[in-house]
């Protein structure tokens, strides 16, 4: 027993606790070393394999070759991602192909969740697009029979928030496809080559998982007219366009590959990306009109519990809204009801989100229909 005075008071301990404390402060100290340790070290760099000359790897670092080193144990094959040592460029290590680098990280799934059934509204747009996409990937004998090529993509244009992605998803669900979803600006990169380095990747990865779609959302930040004084990252943005219209092209044919892109701005595109062999097919997913408006809000009042609801002030109080608001028209009316301790929509809370939530145009209602 060993006695501890602190203060005016005094605390007797065991030599175990002793020892116990003791062990307790040593690990304490030696995880406090190796976070410090942490800081010291320099961060390692990420390089692609590219070939070997005499038994070493040459490894492709921010556009920049470098033969190196590598240690012992370490087995590199072509295009492998190597984990690079900053200041020696030894390699350490590689990264697994599951790792999500490069066009993996696009990947959103085998098949999408979104059916045709949850889709209301653009009826024709729809139609055109089954018939241009789904049909050649589930009967591609038909095409066969008649001796002519279906288009290899299509273009979606027209207004935000009226289901052109929605429409994407529908058709990989439909058609049990792999479905590959970018945005034009995710792949322009940094470094020179790198973007169209990146397209490659993801039209080889279709390739190879086909049937697949690949959805290119707001294509034109990538695609938009060439001019002549472009700056620098002009001219990668152009690289990597140049890259795309080669892999629509291309000596490789896309076979079950089909292309989906989509914008909000037809004026801006590059007439070379919408002529024929490429995205020659257009079709407008515009404002959904009166019809439409009806099965868009049958779609979704359809889940909601109504009482005393007029469908048609419901379809004329919404006219000139895309898909996309008509949702969360029906979603705000349902935060009213709830805000009210109901559990019941009734058609002032519809007016009340629309006063809400498109002030500007609501004026009209609060006397029409307050």
């Amino acid at each position: 027993m060993t006695e501890v005075k602190v203060g005016n008071y005094n605390f007797s301990r065991t030599e175990t606790d002793i020892l116990q404390e003791n062990e307790l402060l040593k690990k304490s100290l030696s995880h406090m070393r190796s976070e410090l340790e942490k800081y010291r070290k320099s961060p390692s760099l990420v390089g692609d394999v590219k070939g070997f000359h005499n038994g070493k790897p040459i490894v492709r670092i921010n556009n920049s070759l470098f033969l190196v080193d590598v240690l012992e144990g370490i087995k590199l094959a072509i295009k492998d991602k190597a984990i690079v040592e900053q200041r020696s460029l030894t390699v350490i290590g590689k990264l697994e192909s599951h790792s999500g680098s490069g066009a993996e990280s696009f990947i959103l799934s085998k098949s999408t969740d979104v059916k045709w059934d949850d889709i209301a509204g653009n009826k024709d747009a729809i139609n055109d697009l089954r018939e241009i996409v789904e049909l050649p990937l589930l009967n591609p004998e038909i095409f066969k029979s008649i001796g002519i090529i279906p288009p290899k993509g299509v273009l979606l244009y027209g207004p935000p928030g009226c289901g052109k992605t929605m429409m994407a998803k529908a058709l990989a669900s439909s058609t049990k496809s792999f479905f590959i979803e970018i945005t034009g600006s995710e792949v322009v990169q940094k470094y020179i080559g790198e973007g169209a380095k990146l397209v490659r990747e993801i039209f080889e990865m279709a390739r190879k998982r086909a049937p697949s779609i690949i959805f290119i959302d707001e294509i034109d930040s990538i695609a938009s007219i060439r001019t002549d004084s472009a700056t620098s990252g002009e001219r990668e943005v152009q690289r990597t366009f140049i890259q795309l219209l080669s892999e629509i092209d291309g000596f490789r044919p896309l076979e079950n590959v089909k292309i989906i892109a989509a914008t909000n701005r037809l004026d801006m595109l590059d007439p070379a990306l919408l002529r024929p062999g490429r995205l020659e097919r257009q079709i407008e997913v515009g404002i959904p009109t009166e019809d439409a408006r009806l099965e868009i809000l049958d779609l979704y009042v359809g889940k909601m519990n109504l009482k005393k609801v007029n469908s048609k002030k419901l379809v004329h109080m919404t006219e000139g809204l895309s898909g996309a608001e008509i949702r969360g028209l029906c979603t705000e009316a349902g935060y009213f009801a709830i805000r009210e301790k109901r559990d019941h929509v009734l058609e002032k809370d519809f007016i009340d989100s629309f006063n809400k939530l498109f002030p500007k145009v609501g004026d009209e209602y609060k006397t029409m229909y307050g």
